[in-house]
């Protein structure tokens, strides 16, 4: 049975939002919740817990990039002593708290997931036990408790930094350009609410459509209203569908409008990622193995995974003073055990701002084999 393009795109709209940008909402597709109960383990083996929606139809390509990441980085700077279990949880709030439940009393020492919004609430509500890393905001704050932790890709952080971007480079004045859906607007309602409480003037809002008509709309607002910058709230087709109408201005975007090959249409575009997509000769970036996705938010998973390696390191060591310098942006732990992400800017076809200095020194590419050192219970 074909599913209509429209009922499609929402689809992947809404995996996004549920995985990648603390959305209120998940996909509630009964495929998203496959796969059998994990098998029981003896007790008291020290590991690595990995909660993931592994056995996922609809998630799980974005489980196995975040997997492959956190893999990858416990072979640097040397191969990791303990075991690594991978546990499935999707968006059921039960099994994510059993799969919690089950990996402690199997002797988990760190306990890293869940990824789905909804298993992200169970866990976060529960009897946090072990040092946990939550990779995904828990909805309504984060509940500032002992051993839990959250590292997510927020969108709302990343249009706050572009309009502080802006602002410091001297713009006053936006013009806004936002596309459809709830993941667009909410980048757009971030970015305009920080920038006027800097100090901004918010000009006016174009709704995404490409009719000459609307176009010539678009330039008569411009001419009325006039501003010394746009900000995009767009994909990346649809950032080069609008671009020719908007020449006249200098123009910000957040990672929603960037792709690993925009096209000569988005360039100059100022955006803002992480520092995996944009700084890729970077030796903090370079000294972990890349994987060919072909796909920019499994990009940024695979990179996350990475950083959440990382994190659970120094969680483990019982650091309380965590600063990394992430290959999803600058990582600094805040009060209420969130880690905030400093991405990095760059105007498209130039150059990305640097990171700051103490990056890792380089090493040769490794080949990383999927299923090393992982256990899936």
């Amino acid at each position: 049975m074909r599913i209509a393009q429209g009922a499609f795109l929402g689809l992947m709209s809404r995996m996004r939002a549920a995985l990648l940008y603390g959305a209120l909402c998940t996909v509630t597709s009964a495929a998203a919740q496959t796969g059998a109960q994990p098998t029981p383990l003896g007790a008291d083996i020290p590991h690595i817990a990995l909660l993931l929606p592994v056995d996922s139809s609809t998630f799980g390509r974005h489980a196995a990039a975040l997997r492959e990441g956190f893999m990858a980085a416990s072979q640097f700077p040397d191969p990791s002593r303990m075991l690594i279990r991978v546990y499935p949880v999707g968006e059921d709030p039960k099994r994510a708290m059993a799969a919690y439940r089950q990996a402690v009393s199997a002797g988990a020492r760190l306990v890293v997931g869940p990824l789905v919004r909804a298993a992200v609430n169970a866990v976060a509500a529960g009897d946090i036990s072990v040092p946990t890393l939550l990779l995904n905001a828990p909805e309504g704050g984060q509940p500032n408790r002992q051993n839990l932790y959250v590292i997510s890709l927020q969108i709302e952080s990343e249009a706050r930094q572009a309009a502080r971007l802006a602002f410091q480079e001297g713009r006053r004045s936006v013009f806004t350009v936002t596309g459809p859906g709830m993941l667009l607007r909410r980048v757009h309602d971030a970015f305009v609410e920080t920038f006027v409480k800097l100090g901004g003037r918010h000009a006016g809002e174009f709704q995404y459509n490409t009719s000459p008509a609307e176009l010539e709309r678009l330039r008569e607002s411009l001419a009325a209203r006039p501003a010394d910058m746009a900000f995009l709230a767009l994909d990346p087709r649809q950032a080069q569908a609008m671009r020719p109408a908007l020449d006249t201005l200098p123009l910000y975007a957040s990672s929603q409008t960037y792709s690993p090959d925009p096209g000569t249409t988005l360039a100059d575009i100022r955006v803002l990622d992480m520092p995996w997509l944009l700084e890729q000769d970077h030796p903090a970036v370079m000294i972990y193995p890349r994987q060919n996705y072909g796909d920019a938010d499994l990009e940024r998973l695979y990179a996350l995974g990475i950083d959440a390696w990382r994190i659970g390191q120094a969680m483990l060591a019982r650091h309380t003073d965590i600063t990394l310098d992430g290959v999803t942006g600058k990582l600094s732990l805040m009060r209420d055990r969130q880690f905030h992400r400093e991405l990095v800017a760059r105007r498209l076809g130039g150059e990305a701002a640097a990171l700051p200095p103490g990056a890792i020194a380089p090493a040769p590419p490794v080949i990383f084999p999927p299923a090393l050192r992982s256990q899936t219970p």
